[in-house]
């Protein structure tokens, strides 16, 4: 396959040159070279599905100190009256650095692979 080819392969599959950006857009729906074509259109990618691992966040050993509300890229982590109440998925890429400022003597966030999802749900619950 030629450079040529190639690039005329990737822009058929490629939907965003000049189109407004729908919510829930794909990857797919993304201007291609990292373009951003306005400003404030976070809002409108789900962008969680990237992630192959995810924060587990335990309740009960979280001392509120807020550095994974503080640090996340992606503003992740819901805070309600002093108090983190949980993590949004909805756009966590998995980058893990919640998990390395959450006090080592806390380690209130780990990592897990997006695989084990359910087992996780499934202990919660159970």
């Amino acid at each position: 396959m030629t450079p040529s080819s190639q690039t005329k392969n990737l822009l058929k599959t490629h939907r965003a040159l000049d189109k407004k950006i729908e919510p829930n857009a794909g990857w797919r729906d993304l201007p291609i070279g990292a373009i951003i074509p306005r400003g404030g259109t976070a809002e409108q990618f789900a962008t969680g599905d990237w992630r192959t691992i995810r924060p587990v966040w335990s309740a009960d050993k979280c001392i509120n100190c807020h550095r994974c509300w503080l640090y996340c890229p992606d503003m992740s982590w819901v805070s309600r009256d002093g108090r983190i109440r949980g993590v949004d998925l909805t756009f966590c890429k998995g980058c893990g650095i919640c998990a390395n400022v959450c006090p080592a003597k806390v380690h209130a966030i780990e990592m897990h692979p997006e695989d084990d999802s359910k087992a996780d749900e499934a202990a919660k619950e159970g």
